[in-house]
């Protein structure tokens, strides 16, 4: 029995051992992010699109990270909209998934409900994810439009703007 107890003991060891090595040649991983040019493309894309139907809005453009790579305000679009764009970006970024949907599904009652107590979350359309090969690379909000649907328009046009500009 002890002789049985020891190989067990040694053969989870080594599984440990060959574990620990391949761990340590995954200590770093590379992301992909959108280039500041690229980022502006994408903001004065969404911003045209909210213009051309006669909205004034604000965009936002964050990276995975969440940061702020562009921020660009239509000038009569009203003093909540930066924030408001950031937020929907934020949320759509640490949700994966378009503010729209989120907003439908995290209704009172829902079983998702507490997810819109979460600081920092905004549960209104017009937040998208900008994905590239599968990942997703940062988030684009709009706020400004009459209605969530309408800014989310606005944030897919910009990411169909650039969408030969990700790889």
């Amino acid at each position: 029995m002890n002789f049985r107890l020891g190989t067990l003991t040694l053969a989870m060891g080594v599984g440990l051992l060959f574990s620990a090595s391949a761990m340590a040649e995954e200590g770093t991983f590379s992301t992909t992010s959108l280039t500041p040019d690229t980022a502006v493309k994408l903001a004065q894309a969404a911003l045209k699109s909210c213009q051309d139907q006669g909205y004034q809005v604000a965009v936002a453009v964050l990276d995975r990270g969440g940061n702020v790579q562009v921020l660009i305000r239509d000038r009569f679009a009203g003093p909540h909209t930066p924030d408001t764009s950031i937020a929907k970006a934020w949320t759509a970024i640490s949700f994966r998934s378009a503010t729209t949907a989120l907003a439908a599904s995290t209704q009172s009652g829902q079983p998702q409900s507490g997810a819109r107590d979460i600081p920092g979350v905004l549960m209104l359309g017009g937040g998208v994810m900008i994905e590239a090969d599968g990942s997703v690379i940062g988030g684009v909000g709009v706020s400004g439009a009459p209605a969530g649907e309408l800014d989310e328009v606005c944030a897919q046009a910009g990411i169909d703007a650039i969408a030969g500009d990700l790889m």
